[in-house]
């Protein structure tokens, strides 16, 4: 690649990760361009023998204020600025002797990984905040139309293609102008997530809402073969994701995987004993909790075998070799989730070369980010509050003759945990803390009620069940009350209630009103 470049250009390359910078400025050197590095950038261009010349050099001024000010200065912006089609420009420069610079090679202070240790303190992730280096790279990106603004050292290759075959690609420098806003958006998103934490979780919805999210893979698909998809990480979120879980085995993880898997983790966070639950397109189809986790598992898989063909297990505890052992026997599972493994544990899971074994870390939630989730729509996004329970029980209403025992009510509550995550229409039947059917999804209650009986069969006899959402009609009920069902939990708010409750009344049923829905669509 030995040449000179037909115009002399200037470079001016500021960077805090310097992977394949001396190559780059090594060529661009021995093409005759002059380069001007910042302070660290320089030391080390010179350590590695490349002829480059300081930011002073230029501007006339040292490095002020501990270096928080280097590059802001019109010898520098304006060189970047100016607009070569305009002869006022040109001669502003030539007349300020300001040098126009046609290459900026720019990445910035590493802010996301100095706030990833948790015992940071505020003064040093404030020195991690980049200003010129954020000046610089939006301003050769504005001036796309005659500056190459590189923030990735992935696209050096296409920049020294673009200048040896002398392209000057219009289009090669609107897309890295494209990257290059990208870049900057992401990193003011992080600091502003940075500073949310720090602040707590504001009263109301923001007006403006951040992005901040970098690309982790690529996926074999999306919900079907011909869609594409991809994973991403938001930036600055300290709390359990899929997004930082660790994949010990198994064929490479899909989107559907990963909704699934987002669906359990939901699950996971909501209880504290050894809980075990069996999703299948992000509903359970069998959960329960014990005082082993062994036992857990083992009751969540009796409830619906058939169902949990190719499922995904989510438990909440360090996974132990007896648990592993029934895990290792059933005939076919996707993806298994935990905090973690014993040793003997994972050697024996990962056996099956494919299924997938995943660790997810400790099991908490992101303070800030709990607050809110969102979804994408058309040109457009919906925000909403998440549906958290709080641990300490629930308001019931006892709306029938018949009370529910301490029992019962134990077992309503962990319906209604199981029921919150399950599709509406939804209806969970329990026995003690394990599910015995689940309804979820359909368009009326009363099909979801039919379809909870008709998995349940015999064990709904004496079992409770939950409901999401109101029974529009005493349909639903009457459906619970004729396999057996002896207790519910549900909002109420109906105009049937009184209906409702008379159904109850006349079938011996106990049956507690929470005036909370829990939808989820």
């Amino acid at each position: 690649m030995d040449k000179k470049l037909s115009e002399p250009k200037n470079a001016l390359i500021s960077v805090a990760d310097k992977t394949g910078i001396e190559q780059l400025a090594l060529q661009l050197a021995n093409w005759g361009a002059r380069i001007i590095a910042t302070g660290g950038t320089y030391g080390y261009l010179q350590d590695h023998h490349i002829n480059c010349i300081r930011v002073e050099d230029v501007t006339g001024y040292p490095d002020l204020f501990d270096g928080r000010v280097k590059t802001l200065h019109p010898a520098i912006m304006g060189g970047i600025l100016a607009n070569r089609n305009q002869a006022d420009h040109i001669k502003t420069a030539v007349e300020n002797k300001i040098p126009l610079i046609d290459i900026v090679v720019v990445n910035l202070y590493p802010f996301e990984r100095t706030v990833s240790d948790t015992n940071v303190s505020e003064k040093d992730a404030i020195e991690n905040i980049d200003i010129g280096g954020v000046a610089l790279i939006r301003a050769a990106a504005k001036n796309f139309h005659s500056v190459h603004v590189v923030t990735d050292p992935s696209d050096y290759d296409a920049l020294l293609d673009d200048l040896k075959n002398e392209k000057d690609s219009l289009e090669l420098r609107r897309r890295l102008a494209e990257k290059a806003f990208t870049h900057t958006a992401c990193y003011d998103s992080i600091i502003a997530a940075y500073f949310r934490s720090q602040n707590g979780l504001p009263e109301g919805f923001p007006q403006l809402l951040r992005g901040g999210f970098r690309k982790m893979s690529d996926l074999r698909y999306g919900e079907n073969p011909h869609q594409k998809a991809a994973l991403y990480r938001a930036g600055f979120y300290r709390g359990v994701s899929l997004a930082n879980s660790t994949v010990h085995s198994g064929k490479e993880i899909s989107y559907n995987n990963i909704n699934d898997l987002e669906a359990v983790l939901g699950m996971l966070l909501d209880f504290d004993e050894p809980f075990a639950v069996v999703v299948k397109h992000t509903n359970p189809c069998g959960a329960a909790c014990a005082d082993t986790l062994s036992k857990a598992y083992a009751d969540a898989f009796a409830c619906d075998e058939k169902s949990a063909y190719g499922g995904i297990v989510g438990l909440n505890q360090t996974v132990d070799l007896e648990t592993a052992r029934l895990i290792h026997d059933t005939y076919f599972l996707e993806c298994i989730i935990a905090p973690g493994y014993e040793p003997a544990a994972l050697e024996l899971l990962v056996k099956k070369k494919n299924r997938r074994i995943i660790s997810c870390g400790k099991l908490t939630i992101n303070q800030f980010e709990s607050g809110w989730e969102s979804r994408h729509i058309m040109g457009g996004m919906l925000l909403q509050s998440r549906d958290l329970f709080d641990r300490g029980g629930f308001n019931y209403q006892y709306v029938t003759e018949c009370k529910p025992s301490d029992k019962q009510l134990q077992s309503l509550g962990f319906a209604m945990k199981i029921v919150k995550h399950t599709k509406s229409n939804a209806i969970v039947i329990a026995d003690g803390t394990k599910t015995v059917g689940i309804g979820a999804g359909q368009t009326s209650r009363i099909d979801s009620a039919l379809i909870a009986t008709l998995k349940a069969g015999e064990r709904a006899r004496g079992a409770v069940a939950a409901s999401d959402a109101f029974f529009p009609m005493p349909d639903g009920l009457e459906t619970l009350a004729l396999a057996g069902v002896k207790a519910v939990v549900q909002p109420g708010g109906s105009k049937k209630d009184p209906e409702v409750i008379e159904t109850a009344n006349r079938h011996g049923i106990s049956m507690v009103f929470t005036g909370e829905r829990h939808f989820k669509h």
